[in-house]
């Protein structure tokens, strides 16, 4: 296996086997929550992948116990921090007053690359491990097969920010309509087996044999035809958006930006200091 390691500070690009490349979130000290480097970093590494015809499918893993406890409260993204980075999008207005550089911000890295994973041309499979909640989430659903060790949980817990569900809203069709109600509005935990039974997650393993399943999995699917592996992805992602996928993922994540304005305007911060986050994050650190 070779890494790559010098272009990157916050993710790891290695090579396990022919065809194979494995994206890894690296900040396992704060359980790989997700700061603006990092999903710069992110994006720019599938980009160099993107490029690379040899490779044609792509593992995104976590490094350490967890896969990702979300968005980096206490490194909030600001126009400052995100003026070193090159934009992903054009709607850009990082640096405007009031809530328009709030949603300039979220459309771009966390919207915005989503949306760039989920479209991204070549297979991607999710190994996932430990926590992965709400921006973590938004991490392993682009993907297109997700494998989770036994003792993964998923939570989006946006609800009890005061919000109306993470910025990248695939709830109904990973979680159909009623339990994605139910676990959003509890704002509970639910764990692999769970997912599984939902059909978010494909497989279900012990924590030992993950990345080997995952590896295993990611070589049977390099054996195909790039060419069409590329054109089934858009297929199934074009099936998706036609029953109104993205109309539902633009109107939610309006309604995302209206709680931070709420936030904003009743409480001075941008989440509802009374949530379990806030109390944990000290939440005047995520002050605009």
């Amino acid at each position: 296996m070779t890494t790559e390691t010098q272009k990157y500070e916050t993710v790891l690009i290695e090579y396990p086997t022919d065809h194979v490349a494995r994206v890894v979130l690296n900040r396992p000290k704060q359980r790989n929550a997700q700061n603006t480097q990092l999903l710069y970093e992110l994006n720019l590494a599938f980009n160099d992948i993107a490029k690379d015809d040899n490779i044609k499918v792509v593992i995104l893993a976590g490094m350490g116990d967890h896969f990702s406890a979300g968005h980096d409260l206490h490194q909030p993204p600001n126009a400052e921090n995100m003026s070193v980075f090159e934009p992903i999008g054009t709607w850009c207005g990082f640096g405007c007053a009031g809530a328009e550089s709030r949603m300039g911000i979220e459309k771009e890295i966390y919207l915005g690359v989503s949306e760039r994973l989920r479209n991204f041309a070549k297979p991607t499979i999710a190994e996932v491990q430990g926590w992965c909640i709400a921006g973590g989430l938004m991490l392993i659903w682009p993907c297109d097969i997700i494998i989770a060790s036994e003792d993964a949980k998923f939570m989006d817990n946006t609800v009890n920010m005061g919000l109306a569900g993470a910025e990248f809203f695939n709830h109904p069709w990973e979680l159909g309509v009623r339990k994605a109600k139910e676990l959003l509005f509890t704002s509970d935990f639910w764990d692999a087996k769970e997912a599984h039974r939902l059909g978010m997650v494909n497989h279900v393993v012990t924590r030992e044999e993950l990345t080997e399943f995952t590896l295993n999995l990611a070589k049977r699917i390099a054996r195909q035809p790039l060419l069409a592996l590329r054109c089934t992805k858009e297929a199934v992602n074009n099936a998706q958006d036609a029953a109104g996928r993205s109309t539902v993922m633009s109107s939610q994540f309006a309604m995302h930006q209206l709680g931070h304005a709420h936030n904003q305007q009743e409480y001075g911060i941008l989440i509802d200091p009374n949530s379990d986050a806030a109390k944990m994050s000290k939440a005047a650190m995520y002050k605009k």
